[in-house]
């Protein structure tokens, strides 16, 4: 049986003992004894592990409560116990359903060219070096190669380049990169194991072997907490020589604010996070989330939009700006090309009639064309001298050509998100003092990025290598937890490594996903801040429960210690704390409505 399925069994067994106790008291021992074993258990882990928790504390609660008879103050703490870990079990359980579908997304298989010219189907790990691969639009290169025809492609997920190359025969190709064009084929120089994904992923793994960043709120209130009440037990039983009130003091400090009200505040905040499209896997992510200090975003697909869009349109005497986009969507439309698809998406967007088009030629990756109303129209490459009237400089320039002529040009980017202009100033207002952009693009390309986000500190030209350094450094320096922004496969190291690693998952970058401890689903980047917001208030909420419930603790625990309460009373104090601590923790879904009325 999993760890999960073991929570829930101790949930449901522990809370029918409680229930059924009432008409069979005995059935009160069997629901102690079933917190008791599993509590003891945890203990010996968090000494294995060299930490220390408060499981110590409910371990000498139950054998005490078991030992006085005081039997319904067991099953309480062992209902208890049982119901904290079941509430983190089932948050980790949402956010894992919730991921399937972006993980599920990896491909598994890719298609083989036999020496016949037959393609057969098969599973990527069984690619061999020197097989013939096709590749369709839209796939992923499965190993790394060299090309036996041209290709245009998308490396945005491992160079940060945003906008399609175009590749000639015999040139090397990489693992990771997606066909943005024509299907292709090309040769394998690498197995699956062997190719640059796969180091990548390598890396990835080696990165996760980090050691544990944080300790838990629970823990860090436990190890003075624990201790005091130990002590509170021991001086009691000492100085009056009656072990009721050292009974009376474990039970009444059985650290249930700890157990159940801090998991209540953390799993609220993983609830309202997932509700904006904000996976966070685990409550341990959120309260590091919540201590964020230093934010290292990478720029494409993460500020910017991460694909070509149309910028400007620059056309000949007698034409007009959407004459040309109409006739270049128009001949683009029977393309699987990514920039076609661009062109074509433009169009739509600003309602433009299409034109039916005949005789469509394509040469992939560099041009298509069609003949409309008696003209043929080509859409590509710019291949002839700019005219005067052809002033763009965008990163990539679409032609379109009536015959001969030269009519039109539009340009295109990756443009900024518009979200992104606001995201450095939202940054600071929840608390991150250090923000970098950290990208594989080029220093000319970051920097403008850069200027129109307002970010002042740039690494450009980085290699996932590069990046996880970067990380790290900061990492060793930072008071506050180092969070790490990407989408692509070069991302990945840096985001298994950090406090905290960040994907945007909206485009199914399933490495990154993987990688990471949050991923945004929804495709904007002003889901991180209010993910902080969210999780710096959720901690808030936890401190101030585990503070609320342990003070009024530490005052029944004088009583008992003094002999003013027994056992059995200790116990039931021991419940009004806990409903205290935990209305406390549940004002944060209070607070979440009330910032919404505000604002």
């Amino acid at each position: 049986m999993s760890n999960r399925g073991k929570k829930w069994l101790l949930f449901l067994l522990s809370g029918l003992s409680l229930a059924l106790g009432f008409a069979i008291r005995e059935l009160w021992i069997i629901g102690g004894l079933i917190g008791l074993i599993p509590a003891i258990n945890w203990v010996v882990q968090d000494i294995r592990r060299r930490s220390f928790g408060s499981d110590i504390l409910a371990v000498f609660a139950l054998i005490g409560a078991i030992a006085t008879d005081q039997l319904f103050a067991a099953a309480v703490v062992s209902f208890m116990l049982a119901s904290g870990r079941i509430l983190e079990s089932w948050a980790e359980g949402q956010a894992e359903r919730q991921l399937r579908s972006l993980i599920e997304r990896v491909p598994r298989r890719t298609h083989l060219v036999k020496p016949n010219s037959d393609i057969e189907e098969i599973l990527i790990e069984d690619v061999k070096i020197g097989d013939r691969v096709l590749i369709r639009s839209g796939e992923i290169v499965p190993t790394d190669g060299k090309l036996l025809m041209n290709a245009t492609l998308d490396e945005s997920a491992l160079t940060g380049e945003p906008l399609p190359i175009n590749r000639e025969i015999s040139d090397p190709i990489n693992s990771g990169i997606v066909n943005a064009g024509a299907p292709f084929e090309y040769q394998a120089t690498s197995s699956s194991e062997a190719s640059t994904y796969a180091a990548i992923i390598r890396l990835v793994k080696s990165a996760q072997d980090k050691n544990s960043p944080s300790m838990r709120i629970a823990n860090k209130w436990a190890i003075g907490f624990v201790p005091l009440a130990l002590i509170m037990a021991g001086a009691s039983w000492l100085i009056s020589g009656d072990v009721d009130r050292a009974i009376a003091v474990l039970v009444t400090a059985t650290p249930c604010p700890l157990i159940l009200a801090v998991p209540i505040a953390i799993v609220s905040g993983l609830s309202k996070s997932a509700k904006i499209g904000v996976i966070i896997k685990g409550g341990a992510t959120l309260e590091l989330l919540g201590r964020t200090e230093v934010v290292l975003l990478d720029k494409t697909g993460t500020l910017t939009h991460g694909g070509p869009v149309v910028g400007k349109i620059q056309f000949a005497d007698g034409y007009s700006e959407n004459e040309i986009l109409a006739l270049a969507a128009s001949v683009d439309q029977y393309s699987t090309h990514i920039v076609a698809r661009a062109l074509v998406r433009a169009a739509k967007s600003r309602e433009l009639s299409t034109y039916k088009v005949d005789e469509i030629k394509e040469i992939a990756g560099h041009q298509i064309q069609g003949k409309f109303q008696g003209e043929i129209i080509t859409v590509g490459q710019l291949t002839k001298s700019a005219p005067t009237w052809l002033t763009m400089d965008d990163p990539l320039i679409v032609a379109i050509q009536k015959g001969e002529l030269l009519i039109g040009a539009i340009g295109l980017q990756d443009p900024v998100r518009s979200e992104s202009k606001r995201l450095i100033s939202d940054l600071k207002s929840v608390g991150v003092k250090y923000v970098a952009l950290l990208t594989g693009d080029r220093e000319s390309t970051a920097n403008q990025v850069a200027s129109e986000v307002g970010i002042e500190n740039v690494y450009s030209s980085v290699s996932p290598e590069g990046k996880l350094e970067i990380t790290r450094d900061l990492m060793r320096t930072s008071t506050g937890s180092v969070v790490v922004v990407g989408d692509g496969i070069n991302d990945a190291p840096a985001l298994s490594a950090a406090d905290v690693g960040v994907a945007m998952g909206a485009r199914g970058a399933t490495a990154a996903s993987e990688a990471a401890d949050v991923v945004i689903v929804e495709d904007s980047i002003d889901r991180l801040t209010m993910a902080i917001q969210i999780a710096k208030r959720s901690r808030e909420k936890a401190l101030q429960a585990a503070g609320v419930g342990m003070g009024l603790s530490l005052i029944m625990m004088t009583f008992g210690g003094a002999g003013l309460i027994t056992p059995g009373e200790g116990a039931i104090a021991q419940e009004v704390i806990d409903v205290i601590a935990i209305l406390w923790a549940l004002t944060s879904l209070l607070a979440d409505k009330e910032s919404k009325r505000a604002s």
